[in-house]
Order: C-alpha cells, then sequence, then structure tokens
C-alpha cells in the first residue's frame, strides 16, 4: 500500500506543524513530505530544517494565482494527498479547494461556531474568550471549506477558562490540547477516508 502523503501548511511558530512531524514519523503509512510557508521568516522553516523534511516558501500572489496554480504544482511535485493547516493563516481560495475536496484539514484555538471567521486567529481568540468571560474553550478540527472556520467539524476537545486566567494561560491549555489531539484526529480521518 501506497504511503499516504501530507503537506503541511503553517504561518508562523510552526510547533502544531513540528508535533504532526513527529507523530508521524513513526507511522508506516503516513508521511509529512512537505512543510510549506508563506512567510520567509517563520521559524516553522528552522523546525523543517531540524526535522529534515523538505519546506517551500510561496507568496500570498502565488497562493491566490488560480492561472499558474503555483503551489497546487509543487503540491504534485511532492505527490501530496492531504492538506494540514496548522496555524496558516491565508485564506484558501476556492480552485484549491476544488483540488482536494474533504482532504484538508484545519485547527482552530476556539469551539467553533464561536470566535471563528476573518481575523480570529491565536491570541486574539484568546483574548476574546477571555473579554466575554466563557466558561469554557478548546480547539475544533474541522474540513476546510470556502469560508473562514465553517468547514465540517471532525472534532472538538475542551477546556475550563478560571476567572484568573490570562490570554497567554488559556493559550497554553489550548496548546495541550493541540499536542494530544491533532495528530490522532488527523490519522483518523486519513485512515478512514474512502
Amino acid at each position: 500500500m501506497r504511503t499516504t502523503k501530507i503537506a503541511i501548511f503553517a504561518s508562523g511558530s510552526g510547533t502544531n506543524a513540528e508535533n504532526l512531524t513527529r507523530n508521524f514519523q513513526g507511522v508506516k503509512d503516513l508521511e509529512v513530505a512537505v512543510i510549506l510557508t508563506n512567510k520567509k521568516d517563520a521559524f516553522v522553516i528552522q523546525r523543517a530544517k531540524n526535522l529534515n523534511v523538505p519546506y517551500e516558501v510561496f507568496s500570498k500572489t502565488d497562493f491566490a494565482d488560480s492561472e499558474s496554480q503555483t503551489v497546487l504544482k509543487l503540491l504534485a511535485q511532492y505527490k501530496i494527498d492531504f492538506v494540514v493547516l496548522a496555524g496558516f493563516l491565508l485564506k484558501v481560495p476556492q480552485f484549491f479547494i476544488e483540488n482536494y475536496s474533504n482532504r484538508i484539514i484545519n485547527i482552530h484555538p476556539s469551539l467553533l461556531p464561536k470566535y471563528g471567521g476573518k481575523g480570529m486567529y491565536g491570541q486574539h481568540v484568546h483574548e476574546a474568550v477571555i473579554a466575554a468571560k466563557e466558561k469554557a474553550s478548546g480547539i475544533t478540527i474541522h474540513l476546510v471549506n470556502e469560508e473562514y472556520d465553517k468547514g465540517k467539524v471532525l472534532f472538538q476537545a475542551t477546556c475550563e477558562v478560571s476567572t484568573d486566567d490570562s490570554a497567554t494561560d488559556l493559550a497554553a491549555k489550548i496548546h495541550q490540547l493541540e499536542y494530544e489531539h491533532f495528530p490522532k484526529i488527523v490519522a483518523n480521518y486519513i485512515n478512514g477516508f474512502q
């Protein structure tokens, strides 16, 4: 059976990209074949080097260009089957979604549909949750469609928000949930994909 090849897209530090890659290094049918980023100074590049995983950098224009399809061509070179977004901030264009229908997985640091949509990422989400005095937050792992954070939900996990939690405290709790669940849910979804 052919190994399923995954591309991870990240825009920042890449902690989830590293966690996924390390988890899949021990799995015989799954491989992180390439890590891609839209920021040439993103720390995820250093992580890719440390993990001996190829990486590619592309521009926002390249990503959105339905004519040249630069990024899709890159994925074809690496024979990519599934795309995983791990802290990737650009909106995925329609033509890209059509090429990878039901094969793009994202993680979001809130319990969608709450605190989703344009501009809601990372610390912005945690600050909004704290400001609203929510009792709980968590993660949502979902498929990507044409709208920000509106794709089919695959999994959610929750954590308590204490009255004295800062956005940084909440971020730490969310990261724990991400590390614990993201690789497992991605692997289960890919293995069950028809």
